[in-house]
């Protein structure tokens, strides 16, 4: 697997509530049928600065709207998150909002902040209202339950159809003292953020200032949660918030600001492949590079087609090593490509080579294709610009869950 460039820091156990200051948890508030946990808070113990990023879908779900506009309110400070599932709070026209609007009071109630000052998230069925009264008893039951070492039930409360929670957590010294980053997500299916159904939410001690902070943010988003596909879908509700608070005393100033964004990137990266490895039916983890184009745009471009094809992803599921698909792909991207120049690598065996195949490899790369987490390349021939992004498999078991979503 490569990592994008820049990922740095010191990787350490944790999640969401491992920086300095910060508190989370996670309950049953009984919104999923089956009683598993579907309410979650997040609690800075001082008012922190926060950024985030958003769908860019025309479908954007009521606790999306509400979020933004309580930071436009607030200027960006915030005290606390909280986010169900088992319920997307989407397409519920005022209703909706009204219940949006309603969890982050009553959540302001208890930390003692104005409602603005709170960020809302939700995740599951489309089209359903929320259970106000479930979520009435059970936000008071999951401020009780703060804790600093809650959260692992916090990233337990946001999954959906995720097969297991993702977290991650990392520090980086940032004026000579210790940074710390944490964060967890959650997705599986309906990934294809474009900012994924995706949240994720993220914490750290340090001080940064609001346009820092949202520069970073979107700079690592880039090239870690918008560098993932599952299945090429976005979401109505596809968020990512990052709090700071300042904390552990250290101030992130332009001469930190390579140091801190290495850190965050490799929180995001990290929960970013957990999602991918947990894809809808995923058996294996799949690297697609991009080299040889014409812009950094074109590589992105086509390294998504590949990662989003069909064909692709079942040829590597099954284990055949059909570099045609990959060649395919690339010549209907809509980038410059020379086929006479192009390359297809799977791993590090070369199939596809300046117009002529390599079928007498195929053997050794389908052995190569049994593996958990596999690699594959097209240089375009048309450039020195490269994009890497990162999806699974497609099996037979993604379409039995989505078949029987809703049911």
């Amino acid at each position: 697997m490569t990592a994008p460039a820049g990922t740095t820091g010191t990787t350490v156990t944790g999640g969401i509530a491992t920086a300095r200051g910060f508190r989370a948890s996670g309950i049953s508030a009984g919104i999923k049928a089956n009683k598993n946990p579907d309410l979650a808070l997040i609690v800075s113990e001082t008012p922190a600065t926060a950024v985030a990023v958003f769908t860019i879908s025309k479908a954007q779900a009521a606790p999306v709207l509400v979020s933004k506009e309580h930071l436009a309110k607030s200027g960006g400070v915030v005290r606390a998150v909280v986010v169900n599932s088992g319920c997307a709070n989407a397409c519920t026209g005022e209703a909706g909002m009204s219940d949006a609007r309603a969890m982050a009071a009553e959540t302001a109630r208890l930390v003692g902040c104005p409602p603005e000052q709170v960020l809302v998230a939700s995740t599951g069925v489309i089209g359903v209202n929320l259970p106000m009264s479930k979520l009435t008893t059970g936000i008071p039951q999951a401020f009780a339950a703060l804790a600093s070492d809650q959260g692992p039930q916090a990233a337990r409360a946001i999954m959906t159809t995720d097969p297991f929670p993702k977290e991650a957590s990392a520090t980086v010294n940032i004026g000579g003292k210790t940074v710390t980053i944490g964060g967890m997500a959650k997705g599986s299916g309906m990934i294809e953020p474009m900012m994924a159904t995706m949240l994720g939410f993220v914490t750290t001690d340090a001080a940064v200032a609001q346009p820092m902070l949202q520069r970073a943010l979107v700079e690592v988003v880039n090239d870690t949660f918008n560098a993932i596909t599952v299945d090429g879908e976005c979401s109505t509700n596809d968020t990512v918030m990052l709090l700071a608070n300042g904390q552990s005393g250290a101030t992130v100033t332009d001469a930190e600001y390579a140091a801190f964004v290495g850190g965050l990137r490799t929180v995001c990266l990290e929960l970013a492949l957990g999602i991918v490895r947990g894809g809808e039916g995923a058996t294996k983890l799949v690297t697609v590079t991009v080299s040889g184009a014409a812009s950094q745009a074109d590589a992105r471009k086509t390294a998504k087609a590949i990662a989003n094809s069909l064909l692709v992803k079942t040829a590597i599921h099954g284990g055949d090593p059909n570099w045609g698909r990959l060649i395919a792909v690339a010549g209907r991207a809509g980038v410059a490509f020379e086929l006479q120049r192009a390359t297809v690598t799977i791993g590090s065996i070369v199939l596809f080579d300046n117009g002529r195949p390599y079928d007498d490899r195929a053997p050794e790369a389908a052995e190569y294709l049994q593996g958990k987490e596999v690699a594959v390349g097209v240089n375009l021939g048309a450039g020195s610009e490269s994009s890497t992004v990162w999806t699974c498999d497609l099996s037979a078991e993604y379409v039995k869950i989505n078949a029987e979503y809703r049911t």
